[in-house]
C-alpha cells in the first residue's frame, strides 16, 4: 500500500473514533442525568451539583461530537472536563490510573483533544450543513 492508499482511510477512521467516543461519552452523561440504564453506577445525580454539571456537559458534548456538530469546541470542552475530573476526583486517591479508576478520564481527555485538533473526519453533520465552510468542523489543513 502506498501512503496515498492509507491516507484515504484517515477521514473515515477519524469519524469512527469520533462517533464511538461521542456515544460512549453520551452514555456516561445519560447515567448521571437520567439514571439510564437502570442499575449503572453512579446513577442519577442531583442536577444542581458538580456531578450534575458534568452530566449535562457529557450529554450535550457527547451528542454533538457523535453527530459531528460544532465538533472542535465540543471536543475541547469535553477534553477539559475530563482533565478536571481526573485531577479533582481520581488523582487525590492515587496518581496511578489503574489504582484510582481514572484511566477512562485520561483516555477521553486525549481522544477529545485530538478530535478538537483534527476535526470531525467524514460523516459529519457540521460539514454537511456548512458545505465545508465552518472552521469548527473543517480539518486543520483547510481551516486557514
Amino acid at each position: 500500500m502506498t501512503s496515498y492508499d492509507t491516507q484515504r482511510f484517515a477521514p473515515t477512521l477519524l469519524a469512527a473514533l469520533r462517533i464511538v467516543a461521542g456515544v460512549l461519552f453520551l452514555a456516561h452523561g445519560l447515567v448521571k442525568l437520567f439514571g439510564f440504564p437502570a442499575g449503572a453506577a453512579p446513577g442519577a445525580v442531583p442536577l444542581m451539583s458538580l456531578f450534575g454539571l458534568g452530566a449535562v456537559i457529557e450529554t450535550v458534548t457527547g451528542t454533538l461530537i457523535a453527530l459531528g456538530l460544532f465538533t472542535r469546541p465540543a471536543a475541547f470542552l469535553a477534553s477539559g472536563q475530563m482533565a478536571v475530573a481526573y485531577w479533582m476526583f481520581h488523582a487525590p486517591h492515587s496518581l496511578h490510573p489503574t489504582l484510582n479508576g481514572g484511566d477512562a478520564a485520561i483516555l477521553f481527555c486525549f481522544v477529545f483533544l485530538y478530535i478538537a485538533a483534527a476535526g470531525p473526519g467524514a460523516f459529519s453533520l457540521g460539514t454537511l450543513f456548512h458545505k465545508g465552510s465552518s472552521s469548527a468542523d473543517r480539518p486543520l489543513s483547510h481551516a486557514a
